[in-house]
């Protein structure tokens, strides 16, 4: 019996296999949850539905939450197919990844809006639209994905770190809004990982190369490790935890300097100069 059982949710969004919220849906779908796991377009059709069914999870559904039939399409499906359920998760976020290199003063006033509608505001939009839905009775979550770039600057994630910075907040705000109708949300700030949306993110191999030598524990996060931690923010276990930041990081995130033992240790150039 896994710690979900008996859990439904739904997982917000798969783009393949190294996605963020894939590995949420794989490690939930193992522990014994129901999962819905979201994908958007073709390609992604093609990747998510294979993965699905070759892991057990239970529906992969197209939905642009920017498309409002899309969005009640899938409300309507879920209400259908389970009635209540039980979590919603939140992996989403965009931005023009050439201005996620430079300086941060270049952010275009149109991507710093679409930047912010995509990776915030879309937290806001989907707890005010599956907020009828979840089980108030048994107690729902809602989780989201940031990173440590909300809290310190790191160079070439400029808006990002901005607007994660906003989604943290907006995590607190919601968890007092909806706490009272025993509904928690929180956020999970993992380190790197190698993803689709990471790769937009200038000498990104660089930033996995210094976080494997400087992170206490000396090696970088995996999907495995983030979807985990998930599974206990969705699961009873984490019943009274609301409004925190939970980080996933090895420690990395309690480094005050660059760890003496590893200065001799000289990042390959290579790991620039592929990402510039």
């Amino acid at each position: 019996m896994g710690l979900l059982t008996g859990k439904k949710g739904v997982v917000f969004k798969a783009f393949n296999s190294k996605s963020i919220g894939w590995g949420v849906a794989k490690e939930a779908t193992l522990q014994g949850a129901e999962v819905a796991i979201v994908y958007m377009g073709e390609v992604g059709e093609k990747r998510i539905v294979p993965l699905a069914k070759e892991h057990g999870v239970t529906m992969a559904i197209q939905c642009d939450i920017n498309n409002q039939e899309d969005l009640d399409n899938l409300y309507n499906t879920l209400e259908k197919k389970w009635g209540k359920i039980d979590f919603v998760v939140h992996s989403m976020g965009s931005s023009d990844k050439n201005e996620l290199r430079g300086r941060f003063i270049d952010t275009s006033e149109q991507n710093f809006l679409n930047t912010m509608n995509a990776a915030c505001y879309s937290l806001i939009k989907l707890a005010k639209k599956f907020e009828p839905l979840l089980d108030k009775a048994n107690g729902g979550s809602i989780i989201a994905m940031s990173y440590y770039g909300a809290e310190k600057v790191i160079p070439n994630y400029n808006i990002m770190g901005v607007a994660k910075a906003a989604l943290e907040a907006t995590v607190r705000y919601l968890a007092v809004d909806m706490g009272t109708r025993n509904i928690r949300v929180n956020a999970m700030s993992s380190g790197p990982i190698k993803t689709i949306a990471a790769s937009g993110i200038g000498n990104f191999n660089y930033m996995l190369k210094y976080c494997e030598l400087n992170t206490p524990m000396k090696r970088n996060v995996t999907l495995e490790d983030n979807g985990k931690t998930a599974v206990y923010l969705l699961s009873d276990m984490s019943s009274s935890v609301n409004g925190e930041v939970i980080h996933i990081d090895g420690g990395y995130h309690v480094v005050g300097m660059k760890d003496p033992r590893t200065e001799n240790l000289e990042i390959p150039k290579n790991l620039l100069s592929r990402d510039k």
